[in-house]
């Protein structure tokens, strides 16, 4: 089983919203946070789900996402990280500006199916991705919620906090 890089992400479209949407019900309508969202779709309406998180998951895919990777087991996605390192000219309002320069690699998209948590999954994507960015001369940042359960999983994987920037919290990987 290994981490994929994804060439035509638009084409994993389908695909990766049947993911993102076993992670939203596995993690009890938590992940992803829908924070734009005034009534969140209930974990057991798919089609709700779609309607609010395609178009978010089609400018991602298309627009935002330098790099997307999969982790596959018996073909089916159980895993993703995506990186976002290009941030000249990209609509990323909720980077801060006293970290957009061309050092700056974001970890983004980072997920592992619920049902296959605690297997060392997560710390293989990770892992994966900082030591991606660093090939690429990048500093590894992660921008996420401080309420979430990644949020410790972050600083247990060496992340420290930098900034609080409005409802989110910036962390960079410490090398």
């Amino acid at each position: 089983m290994g981490i994929e890089r994804v060439e035509r992400p638009l084409e994993l479209k389908g695909e990766l919203l049947g993911f993102v949407f076993r992670v939203y019900q596995g993690t009890g309508g938590a992940y992803p946070a829908l924070e734009w969202v005034e009534e969140k779709p209930s974990t057991d309406d798919f089609e709700g789900f779609r309607k609010v998180y395609e178009p978010f998951l089609e400018f991602r895919l298309g627009k935002e996402f330098d790099e997307l990777y999969v982790l596959r087991e018996d073909g089916r996605i159980i895993g993703t990280v995506a990186l976002v390192y290009n941030l000249e000219g990209k609509d990323v309002w909720w980077v801060p500006e006293e970290i957009k320069n061309e050092k700056t690699g974001l970890i983004e998209f980072f997920m592992v199916d619920p049902s296959y948590k605690g297997k060392g999954y997560g710390s293989k994507l990770l892992e994966f991705a900082v030591g991606r960015l660093k090939e690429l001369g990048k500093e590894a940042y992660v921008i996420t919620f401080p309420h979430l359960e990644a949020y410790s999983y972050y600083m247990k994987k060496g992340f420290t906090k930098v900034m609080d920037y409005g409802e989110f919290v910036v962390l960079k990987k410490e090398s």
